[in-house]
Protein backbone atom coordinates (compact mmCIF):
# COMPACT_ATOMS: atom_id res chain seq x y z
CA UNK A 1 0.00 0.00 0.00
CA UNK A 2 1.37 3.24 -1.15
CA UNK A 3 0.73 6.33 1.17
CA UNK A 4 1.13 10.40 -0.53
CA UNK A 5 -0.34 13.24 1.14
CA UNK A 6 -2.54 16.62 -0.30
CA UNK A 7 -2.12 20.08 0.80
CA UNK A 8 -5.56 21.88 0.50
CA UNK A 9 -6.24 24.92 0.19
CA UNK A 10 -9.96 26.64 1.61
CA UNK A 11 -10.28 24.29 4.69
CA UNK A 12 -10.82 26.20 7.71
CA UNK A 13 -12.29 24.53 10.58
CA UNK A 14 -13.66 21.01 11.77
CA UNK A 15 -16.54 20.93 9.01
CA UNK A 16 -13.81 21.56 6.81
CA UNK A 17 -12.13 18.19 7.74
CA UNK A 18 -15.17 16.47 8.02
CA UNK A 19 -16.60 17.47 4.06
CA UNK A 20 -12.90 16.60 2.97
CA UNK A 21 -12.87 13.11 4.67
CA UNK A 22 -16.20 12.11 3.48
CA UNK A 23 -15.68 13.72 -0.64
CA UNK A 24 -11.97 11.24 -0.48
CA UNK A 25 -13.37 8.49 1.60
CA UNK A 26 -16.22 8.08 -1.64
CA UNK A 27 -12.89 8.21 -3.77
CA UNK A 28 -12.59 4.52 -5.05
CA UNK A 29 -9.61 3.23 -4.28
CA UNK A 30 -8.84 5.66 -1.61
CA UNK A 31 -8.35 5.16 2.48
CA UNK A 32 -8.01 8.48 4.44
CA UNK A 33 -5.38 8.08 6.83
CA UNK A 34 -5.96 11.45 8.61
CA UNK A 35 -7.39 14.59 7.50
CA UNK A 36 -6.66 17.67 9.06
CA UNK A 37 -7.19 22.13 8.15
CA UNK A 38 -4.92 22.14 5.08
CA UNK A 39 -3.48 18.77 4.47
CA UNK A 40 -4.89 15.18 4.37
CA UNK A 41 -2.97 11.48 4.55
CA UNK A 42 -4.10 9.08 2.62
CA UNK A 43 -3.15 5.53 1.04
CA UNK A 44 -3.82 3.55 -1.83
CA UNK A 45 -2.80 -0.16 -3.33
CA UNK A 46 -3.78 1.23 -6.58
CA UNK A 47 -0.23 1.37 -8.97
CA UNK A 48 0.09 4.62 -9.03
CA UNK A 49 -2.32 5.87 -6.68
CA UNK A 50 -5.28 7.69 -7.68
CA UNK A 51 -3.67 11.18 -6.73
CA UNK A 52 -5.62 12.89 -9.64
CA UNK A 53 -8.94 11.43 -8.41
CA UNK A 54 -8.30 12.84 -4.88
CA UNK A 55 -8.01 16.25 -6.34
CA UNK A 56 -10.75 15.83 -8.62
CA UNK A 57 -13.15 14.95 -5.27
CA UNK A 58 -11.85 18.06 -3.66
CA UNK A 59 -12.38 20.38 -6.36
CA UNK A 60 -15.98 18.68 -6.98
CA UNK A 61 -16.52 19.26 -2.65
CA UNK A 62 -15.07 22.76 -3.48
CA UNK A 63 -11.57 22.48 -2.55
CA UNK A 64 -8.01 22.85 -4.20
CA UNK A 65 -5.17 20.31 -3.58
CA UNK A 66 -2.05 19.71 -4.71
CA UNK A 67 0.62 16.53 -4.23
CA UNK A 68 2.59 17.10 -1.23
CA UNK A 69 5.97 18.04 -2.98
CA UNK A 70 7.85 16.02 0.30
CA UNK A 71 6.13 12.81 -1.21
CA UNK A 72 7.87 13.41 -4.65
CA UNK A 73 11.66 14.65 -3.76
CA UNK A 74 13.36 15.65 -6.50
CA UNK A 75 10.30 16.56 -8.69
Amino acid sequence: MSEFSLHIDGMHCGACVRRVGQALSATEGLEVKEVRIGAARLASTQDPPPVDSAIAALAAAGYKAQPDPADHPGA
